[in-house]
């Protein structure tokens, strides 16, 4: 959640508060239609809970894992999504610590961490991200994350990687007159979604 969804900023005038991330509803409304939404933090329950009922003012996070719900490894709160009983084929845990998710780490998409900026708009293209990889009927999200994990920058890769699709597709109405996406659904799709 911290420099992810809101990062913490302290003044003299105000002591500390925290900042919402530039989109964060439009990121949690889009998102909340295709997945359920957890969040899983190391923070403590009484310093979440507020910011989080302040954020999701539509109810579209299900749950809330706070600290004690993490394991305590090497100097460490990580996050062990095994607690939330689902089909881990079928679940993304995204953070900006990659040692916070090590005990699954071909679950995650760790992307960078937001330190505050006001232009920032990466949860547009996380959303995009998340909204594709739900729409293109992938078995199991862990070979995604996998291609993506090798980038510093995932999200960027993802977003040429649309593009170039995109760019082929265009050639390709204008070769045949039709859009190739459903002739192509193992092919382009795989190839652009995770470069297989």
């Amino acid at each position: 959640m911290t420099d992810l969804l809101v990062h913490p900023e302290w003044t003299y005038a105000t002591g500390w508060r925290f900042k919402k991330r530039p989109n964060v509803d439009r990121f949690l409304e889009q998102v909340s239609q295709n997945y359920e939404i957890v969040v899983f933090t190391a923070s403590n329950g009484f310093n979440v809970y507020p910011i989080l009922d302040s954020l999701d003012k539509n109810n579209v996070i299900m749950y809330r894992l706070v600290k004690n719900a993490t394991d305590y490894i090497d100097g460490h709160h990580v996050k062990n999504i095994d607690r939330i009983n689902r089909d881990l084929s079928r679940v993304i845990m995204v953070d900006w610590n990659v040692d916070s998710v090590k005990l699954q780490r071909e679950n995650a998409l760790v992307i960078p961490r937001w330190t505050g900026e006001d232009g920032d708009q990466q949860l547009i293209q996380l959303a995009e991200f998340l909204n594709v990889v739900s729409t293109s009927e992938v078995n199991d999200v862990r070979e995604v994350l996998s291609y993506y994990k090798q980038f510093d920058h995932p999200l960027e890769v993802f977003k040429e990687n649309q593009r170039k699709l995109l760019e082929m597709q265009e050639e390709q109405k204008q070769i045949s007159g039709t859009l190739p996406i459903n002739k192509a659904r193992g092919s382009w799709k795989d190839k652009y979604l995770y470069g297989k």
